[in-house]
């Protein structure tokens, strides 16, 4: 299970669990009472890409592929791809039998490149000794969902009879508020959150639910603000 160290209000916290909410079934498509599966086949092999053919015929191959259709390997091409995996090319196409050293480039507004640097990890900061806190920052729900894209939404769960009561409280306020709040990482709850080790940064929407002694705590993350563009100059 993975777990969350969340700090509330009051400066109180607890290490609870997440898991990712499930969606609703969309649509099958197929006929009644038939299952649809998606395979895929090989299109094409190195031999016949644009590269191999300017080396065999020049640039000019169109008439070489009306011909004799020399792009199509007939012992591989259509063969059924099962699993597969990923594999690192350098810049000449030749595979890497090792993991590539990553490097930072930044850019600036107009497109040049401002700074080269060597890629750090970057730790997940939702399960550290310093917990995920409240920022004080609430919004209410219908103005979060017009202001912020959601990518992800994570369900926060209790372990305990105690943990049981730490999220219902925060439920029930949040509820009562008709509110999100932000949540926030680091010393003082102004950093992104992250999940995993180089995972993607996201700001954290904490909704609360409640239905008698029944609660919901939904973490809703997101890396895109919404905002109106400026009026064209006239």
């Amino acid at each position: 299970m993975r777990k969350i160290h969340l700090m509330n209000e009051a400066s109180r916290d607890a290490t609870i669990i997440i898991d990712t909410v499930k969606t609703k079934p969309g649509p099958t498509m197929g006929v009644p009472g038939k299952k649809l599966a998606f395979r895929r086949y090989l299109a094409a092999t190195d031999t016949g890409l644009h590269e191999a053919l300017i080396a065999a015929h020049g640039e000019a191959y169109a008439q070489a592929l009306i011909d004799g259709d020399p792009e199509i390997d007939i012992e591989q091409v259509g063969k059924y791809i099962s699993d597969t995996s990923p594999v690192f090319l350098s810049a000449s196409g030749e595979v890497l039998h090792v993991s590539p050293n990553l490097t930072d480039v930044i850019f600036g507004p107009d497109g040049s490149e401002r700074e080269r640097k060597e890629a750090a990890n970057t730790p997940g900061n939702v399960n550290d000794d310093t917990p995920v806190r409240w920022t004080g920052r609430k919004l209410p729900r219908s103005q979060a969902i017009t202001r912020f894209a959601f990518r992800r939404t994570i369900g926060v769960k209790h372990v305990d009879g105690l943990t049981f009561d730490f999220l219902f409280a925060m439920a029930k306020q949040l509820h009562e508020e008709d509110a999100m709040v932000m949540l926030g990482g680091g010393a003082k709850g102004k950093e992104p959150l992250i999940f995993q080790e180089n995972g993607t940064p996201y700001r954290g929407f904490l909704e609360g639910r409640v239905d008698g002694n029944r609660y919901k705590l939904l973490l809703h993350l997101s890396n895109l603000e919404l905002r109106v563009p400026d009026a064209a100059a006239s």
